[in-house]
């Protein structure tokens, strides 16, 4: 197309009706040299008809011409032309391996490219005005064309619920890819279409009439299948094109599950049924929750149609929800982020066809999480990764002993450590050594070298076929290393035996937890626990100015030797018990407790020495302490501190998130029953990633 005829499409086109002035002459100077394909009108009556906005058309021009993006367009339509040039990725990945053997990655890789979804109708419509204006080529670009088409684009759309665009991608991609079996196929078609849809017509006035006579209330729509989709069940059911039951289908929507039966029993009533033919799936849905009806009935003429009944909820269940068709007719594993994905850009579909504004597109995105990440092989292979994993996952994805021998990698060409978190398009390279040596710090949580659990469980298989002698003595000194920390060294570990399950010796501990599996925080707390549950029987030790810290088996605080005292808890320092700490006696006759290293203590301490006091911590069930985690601004940091907390037995009384240009800062108040559980608390934080800090605040 000349550049001459190429701007009145864009400036002109029904989606751009109303576009200000300056805008539009913008657009003009940057599209009016650009070359225009042929088939661009197209695309956009394709976006039309889907109700995409004025930003999705001009983005779709640009894309298809190579135009400049205009300065003054770039915050509006950079995302979208980003997300055209992700595609374009996407396709020569695809064309490397001929289709490769995981279209379904490259599908997902597309998707969690596309920051703005309103790209993947741009696709959508492009690839099918391009494909219907090649589909009688054979070249090698309309062949991979067709195949990227048939692999990536027509799933999507499937996925997506957009019908129209659906059926003609499939079927013009069957018509480049295989000619004769299309031919073979729509002759067959279309020597009966004309027929087929004035059986489906004649039918489809009958139910309705019949239905109103019973005062059902019903929409009953029908269509003929399409050629592709023919051919398919052929194919897979090794069916002569005769034999074919749904050639002629009719869908009943009512308004109540009582009204589907009873449209059904009507149906049944007006043509007999195909014996073997009908399913109930409202009584007994499928494994995905998929609700409806379906039936086989002699029609009019003797022609068998396929009839569906479901009501409005279960079709909008079936075309948004978990029970999506494209679920059970693609097959394939769950994979619950890209559902929510898939099932926010229908909603933006739909929200787009009936006016709806960008306010509502933006809450649905503000709702996405993408919890997967698709990083690449050198050869361009796509591996899905759950968020967070490093370059030792992706090894022990693709296979084991490639994990075992891992000894660096390569990210963009890039060397990285091995606990880098990888992001959705990087390309990952393995540095492997000639032998299997993995390390045990691999397994330590806090060292985040290993975010998946198979991951894992493949390294402690390794060292589980290691000389047993050797994995107790690797475990016993990593639980002394721990255990020393804390000043439990010579905590004798016989008594904490029975806390965990399937450890019959101290041999038996030491080894699971070389393994990994058992962590030496747990077995710390197992130590502090079963020492809380000894018989108080021996004598309170005394905290003199802060010089001991053992928690006594008291019930309450011992305030210079006598109990009853009236007391409190300094909110400048927040003492939590087993930690050294001292008494000031205020004013008010209260004695206030404070950490023995308080500044505020040590302050007053020095203008009125006599006001000190000992103090003997004994059982105190929490104690609310303040505490700050500094680190990276990232999606799910508060989840994650907030199971922390729940995992390390602690009560969260509140959290307050602060972000600024240096990352975020989370604020918390928590209940713990001593300083050893908030140590283990601040270790389990200051394990989580990007958190740089987990401290008490400054009194």
């Amino acid at each position: 197309m000349s550049t001459s005829s190429a701007t009145p499409v864009v400036l002109n086109h029904a989606l751009l009706a109303g576009l200000p002035a300056e805008r539009a002459q913008a657009l003009h100077s940057a599209l009016v040299e650009a070359p225009v394909p042929s088939w661009l009108p197209q695309a956009l009556d394709a976006l039309a008809a889907l109700g995409a906005d004025a930003d999705t058309a001009i983005a779709a021009t640009i894309g298809a011409s190579g135009a400049a993006l205009p300065e003054s367009e770039r915050g509006a339509l950079a995302e979208l032309i980003e997300g055209q040039s992700a595609e374009r990725q996407v396709l020569a990945l695809h064309g490397q391996s001929a289709g490769g053997s995981n279209p379904e990655g490259l599908r997902r890789l597309l998707l969690a490219m596309t920051r703005d979804l309103r790209v993947v109708p741009i696709l959508l419509a492009t690839r099918l005005a391009e494909l219907r204006s090649l589909a009688d080529r054979r070249d090698d670009a309309t062949l991979a064309l067709a195949r990227a088409v048939r692999d990536i684009h027509a799933p999507l759309a499937n996925r997506l619920g957009v019908w129209q665009l659906k059926w003609e991608l499939e079927d013009l991609a069957f018509r480049v890819l295989s000619p004769d079996d299309y031919r073979r196929v729509a002759s067959l078609v279309d020597e009966r279409r004309r027929e087929r849809e004035h059986d489906i017509n004649t039918a489809k006035k009958g139910l309705e009439t019949a239905l109103q006579e019973h005062a059902i209330k019903a929409t009953v729509s029908g269509r003929p299948k399409h050629i592709y989709s023919i051919w398919r069940k052929m194919e897979r059911k090794s069916l002569p094109f005769e034999a074919l039951h749904d050639l002629r289908a009719l869908r009943v929507m009512v308004d109540s599950v009582a009204d589907c039966y009873a449209a059904l029993g009507v149906a049944h009533a007006l043509w007999p049924p195909v014996p073997g033919e009908f399913d109930d799936y409202i009584a007994r849905p499928k494994h995905n929750d998929y609700r409806s009806l379906h039936t086989a009935v002699v029609g009019p003429a003797g022609k068998v149609f396929e009839i569906q009944f479901r009501t409005h909820e279960m079709h909008r269940s079936a075309e948004l929800g978990v029970a999506a068709h494209w679920r059970y007719k693609e097959g394939g594993p769950s994979d619950s982020a890209l559902e929510r994905r898939v099932v926010w850009m229908r909603q933006l579909l739909d929200v787009q066809t009936q006016g709806g504004d960008a306010a509502l597109a933006e809450e649905f995105d503000s709702e996405l999480v993408e919890d997967r990440i698709y990083a690449l092989t050198p050869r361009g292979e796509v591996v899905d990764l759950p968020t967070g994993s490093t370059p030792l996952d992706f090894a022990y994805r693709l296979h084991t002993e490639l994990g075992h021998r891992c000894r660096g990698a390569r990210v963009d060409g890039r060397i990285v450590p091995l606990d880098t978190p990888l992001a959705t398009g990087q390309r990952v390279e393995i540095i492997a050594g000639k032998e299997a040596t993995p390390r045990r710090d691999w397994l330590l949580p806090g060292n985040r070298y290993l975010v998946n659990a198979r991951s894992r469980d493949k390294v402690r298989a390794w060292f589980r076929k290691l000389d047993r002698a050797r994995n107790v003595q690797v475990g016993r000194e990593m639980l002394e290393r721990e255990l020393k920390r804390y000043g439990r060294a010579r905590s004798p570990l016989e008594p904490v035996l029975d806390r965990f399950q399937q450890v019959n010796s101290v041999d038996e501990l030491y080894m699971r937890v070389a393994l990994g599996e058992i962590g030496p925080t747990q077995v710390l707390r197992a130590i502090t626990d079963a020492e809380r549950s000894e018989p108080e029987e021996s004598e309170p030790t005394t905290i003199r100015s802060g010089r001991e810290s053992a928690p006594v088996p008291s019930n309450r605080l011992r305030i210079g030797g006598l109990e009853n005292l009236v007391s409190q808890i300094a909110r400048c320092c927040q003492p939590v018990p087993g930690e050294p700490a001292v008494g000031y006696l205020t004013r008010e006759h209260q004695v206030s407790v404070h950490r023995a290293d308080c500044p505020t203590l040590l302050r007053m301490a020095e203008r009125a020495p006599d006001r000190v006091v000992d103090v003997e911590w004994g059982r105190h069930e929490t104690q609310r302490v303040a505490l700050v985690v500094e680190g990276e601004d990232r999606p799910l940091l508060a989840r994650d501190i907030v199971n922390v907390v729940a995992q390390a037995g602690c009560a969260m009384d509140a959290l307050e998130m602060h972000t600024s240009k240096q990352g975020v800062q989370a604020r918390m108040q928590v209940r713990v029953r001593d300083v050893d559980q908030l140590a283990q608390l601040t270790d389990a934080l200051l394990a989580l990633r990007g958190v740089r800090a987990a401290r008490r605040p400054r009194s």
